[in-house]
């Protein structure tokens, strides 16, 4: 049972676990390419956080196309298949620094730790980085209907942890994420670049600049 001593960790995945959202740009690319459109970092920034099926919508959308229904749940298979291909090397050697080793310290000081990305392969990543088993809760793509800056997947984390929103720390490294953390009076820490994470309680560039007696409730 969680005690007000122990506030619960909500993570994201793609950019503050590991950096797998250099695998949806390249898998984007294909995409973007079909419609005749090129896609640039800074639209691949725009998806952080965003579902698959949200992500196409938008690339669509710039592109200035129409496609039919069968067209995107095609678009949207190939993509993915593109992207788990490239997964098939993803190792524990592609955890982001220092976050191994925050959530093995906050393990040991019983912090429920949970896990609340857009991905729908959020399981197989958190296997093949060998980390799967620190979760108490994952909530991913395939548990919500509604994905960030819906704070759903947030109110979902943290009904199952048993945790009142406001006892909940969120780390994300997008825009969207942090709206819908912040929405629900959740604690949030952005990791990557103050600029762009400014709505966040606290940014930081990664977990080395992060220690678990930070966060005491």
């Amino acid at each position: 049972m969680k005690t007000e001593q122990y506030p619960t960790f909500i993570f994201d995945l793609d950019g503050v676990i590991t950096k797998t959202e250099a695998y949806h740009f390249e898998a984007w690319k294909e995409t973007a390419a079909f419609l005749e459109y090129e896609i640039s970092p800074a639209d691949n920034e725009a998806l952080k956080g965003v579902s698959r099926v949200d992500s196409l919508k938008k690339i669509v959308k710039w592109a200035g196309k129409e496609v039919s229904p069968q067209t995107f749940d095609r678009l949207l298979e190939e993509k993915n298949e593109r992207y788990l291909g490239l997964l098939s090397s993803l190792s524990e050697e592609d955890i982001m620094e220092g976050v191994h080793q925050f959530m093995l310290e906050a393990k040991e000081k019983n912090h429920p730790i949970a896990l609340y990305s857009s991905s729908k392969n959020a399981k197989l990543i958190l296997t093949k980085l060998n980390i799967i088993h620190l979760f108490d809760v994952l909530v991913d793509g395939n548990d919500v209907t509604r994905s960030k800056p819906d704070p759903e997947g947030f109110e979902l984390a943290a009904n199952q942890s048993k945790t009142s929103p406001k006892d909940c720390v969120v780390f994300e490294d997008s825009t969207a994420g942090i709206e819908a953390a912040n929405a629900i009076g959740m604690t949030t820490v952005g990791i990557g670049d103050i600029e762009s994470l400014s709505i966040a309680s606290r940014v930081c560039k990664n977990f080395k600049e992060i220690s678990l007696n930070d966060f005491k409730l």
